[in-house]
């Protein structure tokens, strides 16, 4: 049996991209950052469930987590690995494609618009682009 690599997880990250419910979670985190109450809105599924898929992609090494007061907020990493990195980008642009994936960014955007329209969005912070979020981190 092969040693397997204590860096990287290939079949754990493939196994990751491997579900529609997973895959619409990184076709709505895209570019930025966004809080796991958009996505309970948005996908219109509990919080337990979308909780324990972040949960199963953050241990693959796709997405990244902060906490913010009561708030958890997640982002895409690129895995270490050249190879996952690029299945990563040709996933995520592949995605963007999709009818069924447009329709969720477009839902995003109207949430983010109009919080006010959405209960459980309503004291909510809105998503932010990952190039602010760097940058403050930074200082």
């Amino acid at each position: 049996m092969a040693a397997r690599s204590s860096q990287f997880d290939m079949e754990r990250f493939f196994q990751a991209l491997g579900d529609r419910t997973r895959l619409r979670l990184l076709n709505l985190m895209g570019d930025q950052e966004i809080c796991v109450c958009y996505f309970v809105e948005i996908l219109a599924q509990g919080q337990p469930k979308i909780s324990r898929h972040l949960a199963y992609l953050r241990n693959a090494g796709i997405v990244q987590a902060r906490r913010e007061g009561k708030w958890m907020h997640y982002r895409i990493v690129m895995p270490p690995n050249a190879g996952a990195a690029r299945v990563l980008r040709q996933t995520l642009a592949w995605l963007s494609e999709d009818r069924a994936m447009q329709a969720d960014r477009a839902r995003l955007s109207k949430a983010c618009c109009s919080p006010a329209r959405f209960v459980t969005l309503q004291s909510a912070p809105r998503p932010a682009a990952l190039n602010s979020l760097i940058a403050a981190e930074v200082r």
